[in-house]
């Protein structure tokens, strides 16, 4: 019997070699952080604190009243000098927090949840569990940042009884999370206990992809005796993509336009599980994160403990400075993360990686479809790509919609295997967009 896996999916070079070996590093305070109030999906934080305050690492800096939001704290103690607009990497102007560090180490941490236990959790109220994750500011750090009090949070009717702990780390040249498995395992393991107990999972699974055999053997002896199973995955991308992960662990569908809570089983990051773990038991607010910095021309790629607002270009320095032949920033990996407009954005908790790609020569233009199928062949959640992209192109919004264009996951698998060059995501990402926007407009 193979391993597990899902249909579709594309092999392109991991280049994981460059980093995967380099234990994490805890990376340098700048002489100013820029901490925006919007770093998760949903609604933003109003500021807290004003100009000229005086803060402590781990002061709240931003909250707001709606459900589906979380706070933001101050990575560093230090000085407030200004709260101004400052551009997010998802290429938008939102308002950000500069604090100057001072220094010091003042801390302004919760206490440790009352009744928490690192040999059970049963005595911890569960209620009391996710307002904690949710004082922590803690958001899903696999990239999507949706806040993770919500994701705890399901309705009535639709328990949970399954927990996966992805650590797939599928997108090419990210190690962070495979340098968490194998640091700080024994983390992970209470933070899925954590989160199994918010939700009531009655099974946890960690899902690892077999291109990482030193961290399988590190999480399955952290998870000895603890009833979690870790699982080994065929290596292939996009196998950490929630529905994919879902389906080639405990085999279940999740419906087009459905979500995981329709089957019963919730998944989180070990870099979240982490978070979970350390804001129960540490009172420690999301203020850092792990980064890899990483390309091939970098002079020195490495796996950072980075502290949120930290700006790229002093990461960047932090490697060996801005290479000569500098052609592209990518925020994220090289499947979907996003080019940076300006050296000049922060790092935020959504953060996995940022990756230096070399000025390119030559220019590529893109033809029509051929037809070839071979989008097809790929997609993971069965679309029929090329279809939408030629749809998006005419803008028939309404078509592409009949044809599932919104369970499109974004992965950029067709993308990758065309040959004739098509930005199919890149359409399919538009296509979308606009019908988010008559869906707005209509007040739908």
């Amino acid at each position: 019997m193979g391993l597990l896996s899902f249909r579709g999916g594309v092999h392109p070079p991991y280049k994981k070699a460059l980093t995967q070996s380099k234990s994490i590093k805890q990376a340098g305070i700048p002489d100013l952080l820029m901490v925006p109030l919007l770093q998760h999906i949903g609604a933003p934080c109003e500021p807290t604190v004003k100009v000229g305050d005086e803060v402590s690492e781990g002061q709240m800096i931003g909250n707001s009243k709606a459900f589906v939001s979380a706070p933001v704290h101050a990575p560093v103690s230090g000085k407030v000098k200004k709260i101004e607009p400052v551009l997010h990497p998802l290429g938008m102007k939102v308002p950000a927090v500069f604090i100057q560090p001072d220094g010091n180490e003042n801390k302004s941490y919760m206490e440790p949840l009352r009744g928490y236990s690192e040999n059970s959790t049963e005595s911890l109220d569960r209620n009391d569990l996710i307002n904690r994750v949710r004082e922590a500011g803690i958001v899903g750090m696999g990239g999507a940042t949706f806040p993770t009090h919500v994701k705890l949070s399901p309705p009535k009717d639709k328990p949970i009884d399954t927990l996966i702990i992805n650590g797939c780390e599928c997108e090419p040249y990210l190690t962070a999370d495979h340098r968490l498995m194998v640091e700080r395992a024994t983390n992970i393991i209470r933070g899925a206990l954590l989160i199994a107990r918010a939700i009531d999972a009655k099974r946890i699974f960690i899902a690892i992809e077999d291109n990482k055999p030193d961290a399988v053997e590190s999480m399955r002896k952290s998870s000895e005796g603890t009833g979690i199973e870790c699982v080994t995955l065929a290596t292939k991308y996009p196998q950490g993509a929630e529905k994919m992960l879902i389906k080639a662990v405990v085999d279940r569908e999740v419906p087009s336009g459905g979500l995981p809570m329709d089957v019963g089983t919730l998944v989180s990051n070990v870099g979240t599980a982490v978070a979970v773990y350390e804001a129960v038991a540490l009172g420690k607010p999301l203020i850092e994160r792990i980064v890899t910095v990483t390309g091939d021309i970098v002079a020195s790629p490495g796996n950072f403990l980075v502290k949120i607002g930290t700006p790229v270009t002093f990461l960047i320095e932090e490697t060996g400075g801005i290479p000569e032949n500098l052609g592209k920033i990518v925020m994220g990996g090289p499947m979907m993360g996003l080019a940076q407009q300006t050296l000049e954005v922060p790092v935020i908790k959504g953060t996995s990686g940022i990756l230096i790609l070399p000025r390119e020569e030559k220019e590529y233009t893109y033809r029509p479809c051929i037809k070839c199928s071979f989008c097809v062949q790929v997609c993971p959640v069965h679309l029929i790509p090329s279809r939408l992209s030629v749809l998006g192109e005419a803008e028939e919004w309404e078509k592409a919609e009949d044809f599932g264009v919104n369970d499109c996951i974004e992965c950029g698998s067709c993308t990758y295997v065309c040959p004739s060059k098509r930005p199919i995501v890149q359409l399919i990402k538009a296509t979308k967009a606009k019908l988010r926007e008559i869906k707005t407009a209509e007040g739908k």
